[in-house]
C-alpha cells in the first residue's frame, strides 16, 4: 500500500498508540438471504430492479464482480401501530439502533449489514444519531468505525465524551477507530479507498460504521452523472465490506424528505428522515419518520423526538399533530 493509500490504517494505528487489544472473535452474522423488494418511486439510476443480491452466492465478499440491488421497501398497510403484520417473523440477524423509542418503531430491528442513511437539515441531530448508533454497538461488544468529513477526530471524541460515551476508552482498547478525512482528498483518492475499504474493515473486524456526511462527498463532483456513478460505486464498496453502515446526509432545500442531491436514498436499504415540524400552536418541534427499511416492518407514523445530553429520544406514544 502506498503512502497516499494508508488513510485508514494510519488513523487506526494512531488511535492504538496508547493501548491495543485484539477484538473478540464472533460468529459471522452474514449467513442469510437478503433479496430486495420492488422499487417504489422514480430512481435517478437507469437499470432493472430485479438484480441478484450481493451475498447470494458462495464467492468471497471481496470479489471484483460484486453485484447489488438497491430498492425501496414495499409500502405496508397502515394499522394502529403502523406495522404491516403483527406476526412478522424472519431468520435474518437484526440489530437495534440504540435510540429509545425509535427501536420500538421497527419490528424486530434493522437487518445486519444494511446500508442506512439519516437525512436531515442542520441541527436535527444527524451526527448525534450516528454517534449513538455506534455507542450502542460498542456497549454490545461490537467493533466500530466513525469516518468524519466535517469535523476533526478530536471534536468527534469530545462530543461523545461530553455525553459520557467513553470513546477514548474504546479507542484505547482497539474497539473503535475515529478517522477524519478531508472531503477533497477523499474524492481524489476515492478509487483507492473504495478498493481497500472491504479488506481494511475486515482486518479491523468492524461491525458498525458511520460516515458523516455523504453530502460533502457528493459536493466534490460538479457533473451530475459523475456524482451518481461515484456515489453508487462507493455505496457498493460499503455493501461489499459486510458491515452495518450508517450515512448522514443533508436534506434538500426544497424537500425535507429527500437528500440534497436525491441520490443516496435510492442506494440504501433504510432511510430515516429528521426534520423540523411546526405544529398548530406554531411551536417548532423535531420529528422523525422512517421512510423505508428493506426486509423489516416498521411504523409509518411521524413521531416527535428531542436531543439531550443523553442523546436522541423518540416519543413513540406521542403524536406530532
Amino acid at each position: 500500500m502506498s503512502e497516499d493509500d494508508d488513510w485508514f490504517e494510519s488513523a487506526v494505528d494512531e488511535s492504538d498508540d496508547d493501548g491495543e487489544s485484539e477484538p473478540a472473535d464472533s460468529d459471522s452474522p452474514f449467513d442469510r438471504d437478503d433479496s430486495p423488494d420492488e422499487t417504489t418511486g422514480t430512481s435517478p439510476f437507469d437499470g432493472g430492479t430485479d438484480e441478484t443480491g450481493p451475498f447470494d452466492d458462495d464467492s468471497s465478499l471481496f470479489d471484483d464482480d460484486f453485484e447489488s440491488a438497491f430498492a425501496s421497501a414495499g409500502d405496508p398497510s397502515d394499522d394502529s401501530e403502523g406495522f404491516e403484520d403483527e406476526d412478522f417473523e424472519s431468520e435474518i440477524p437484526r440489530i437495534d439502533l440504540g435510540i429509545d423509542g425509535l427501536d420500538q418503531m421497527i419490528q424486530g430491528g434493522i437487518p445486519e449489514r444494511h446500508l442506512i442513511v439519516t437525512i436531515g437539515s442542520a441541527g436535527t441531530g444527524k451526527t448525534t444519531f450516528g454517534l449513538q448508533f455506534l455507542h450502542h454497538g460498542l456497549q454490545q461488544g461490537d467493533n466500530a468505525v466513525f469516518i468524519t468529513l466535517e469535523q476533526s477526530r478530536e471534536a468527534i471524541i469530545a462530543t461523545a465524551e461530553e455525553r459520557g460515551w467513553e470513546f477514548e476508552h474504546y479507542e484505547e482498547t482497539g474497539q473503535l477507530a475515529v478517522v477524519d478525512l478531508d472531503p477533497v482528498e477523499m474524492a481524489n483518492s476515492l478509487d483507492n479507498i473504495r478498493g481497500e475499504l472491504p479488506a481494511l474493515i475486515e482486518e479491523f473486524d468492524a461491525d458498525r460504521l458511520v460516515l458523516d456526511s455523504v453530502s460533502l462527498l457528493e459536493m466534490m463532483y460538479d457533473d451530475q452523472a459523475k456524482r451518481r456513478t461515484e456515489v453508487f460505486d462507493f455505496t457498493r464498496s460499503l455493501k461489499n465490506a459486510g458491515v452495518t453502515t450508517m450515512l448522514t446526509s443533508e436534506a434538500s432545500e426544497d424537500n425535507p424528505y429527500a437528500s440534497r442531491h436525491g441520490i443516496i436514498e435510492y442506494l440504501t436499504d433504510a432511510v430515516f428522515v429528521l426534520q423540523y415540524v411546526r405544529t398548530e400552536t406554531r411551536e417548532t418541534r423535531l420529528a422523525v419518520e422512517i421512510q423505508k427499511i428493506r426486509n423489516a416492518n416498521h411504523s409509518r407514523e411521524t413521531k416527535p423526538y428531542e436531543i439531550t445530553m443523553e442523546g436522541i429520544s423518540v416519543y413513540q406514544q406521542a403524536n406530532i399533530f
